[in-house]
């Protein structure tokens, strides 16, 4: 299929972007890579692969949401007719085969919007942080809510929403999937493996940055939704109660809790986890307080863990 293009975003991937790039090449689609400031070779390396590259002005912050918009728009003024574009951060590598099965489901749904497959961590047994991503990853298959950051998306549905809300710097996914399913198209998560991720956590400290990022990102969706979605308003009072110091000696009955349906590792993680996502979502509210008060001081900051 012609009309499908790939957009590949990184930030100082280094090696993973090499993967990354070779393995949406061997696809024989047309790809753009998005770099968002990055200081290491990632713009001559892609170059040095013939993929075009999109160099995102360091005058306004960066963000990944960002970063996808500029690739899905680059492929729309190359091929007007484009039907398809997958996403793929440059930290990942693309499974042989998904693509086929990714366009195919589409094809033989005209109502879904986007699809997405297994999302593997590629060294899982370094360290108990990747692991844990390794488990995230495993979604149910069927009808879901959303897709991450590798996806395959039907052109048509992101032209209606106008793309990714670029000033969010974490959960822009489940951001974008809320406004298409709110248009009444469907997404899937499909059997099949589709990419291999890098996470890279080999230190506690990267673990929390990731675990704060996404306090922040379900603060931020509770208050841009109006508070509609029960799961979501759920998980940020339980951060709230949880996360609290005077909390803490209770901890060992929320872990037993959460082993009734994960394992000791998880339930273990999962717990401490409420700390930094309280932490995540104090961040947004102190943020968005401010923001409220002087807007033009409120600068968009990405929380990185890498």
């Amino acid at each position: 299929m012609k009309n499908l293009g790939f957009v590949i975003i990184g930030r100082n991937e280094g090696a993973r972007l090499a993967a990354c790039i070779d393995s949406v090449l061997a696809t024989g689609h047309k790809a753009i890579y998005v770099d968002s400031g990055s200081s290491d070779d990632s713009v001559a390396l892609a170059r040095s692969r013939q993929v075009a590259v999109v160099e995102l002005d360091p005058a306004l912050p960066f963000t990944a949401a960002r970063a996808r918009n500029a690739g899905f728009q680059w492929l729309l003024r190359d091929d007007p007719l484009l039907a398809f574009v997958h996403f793929i951060d440059g930290d990942c590598e693309l499974f042989p085969g998904w693509v086929e099965h990714a366009v195919a489901a589409l094809a033989a749904d005209h109502r879904l919007a986007a699809v997405c497959g297994r999302r593997r961590e590629r060294y899982p047994g370094a360290s108990p942080y990747n692991r844990l991503c390794d488990d995230e990853w495993n979604t149910p298959v069927g009808l879901a809510l959303t897709v991450g950051g590798d996806a395959l998306f039907r052109a048509a549905a992101l032209k209606a929403v106008r793309g990714y809300d670029e000033s969010l710097i974490a959960g822009e996914e489940p951001e974008l999937c809320h406004r298409i399913r709110r248009r009444g198209w469907l997404i899937r998560r499909i059997e099949g493996d589709m990419t291999l991720h890098d996470a890279a956590m080999t230190r506690f400290g990267q673990w929390w940055q990731r675990n704060r990022r996404s306090g922040y990102a379900t603060a931020e969706a509770v208050s841009m939704r109006g508070g509609d979605n029960r799961v979501l308003r759920h998980q940020v009072v339980s951060n709230v109660v949880w996360g609290m110091p005077l909390a803490w000696p209770f901890w060992p009955f929320l872990w037993l809790r959460i082993r009734i349906s994960r394992d000791a590792l998880q339930a273990t993680w999962m717990t401490i986890g409420k700390v930094p996502h309280l932490q995540g979502q104090i961040d947004y509210w102190r943020r968005a307080h401010a923001r409220s008060r002087r807007p033009e001081a409120c600068k968009t900051r990405l929380i990185e863990y890498k």
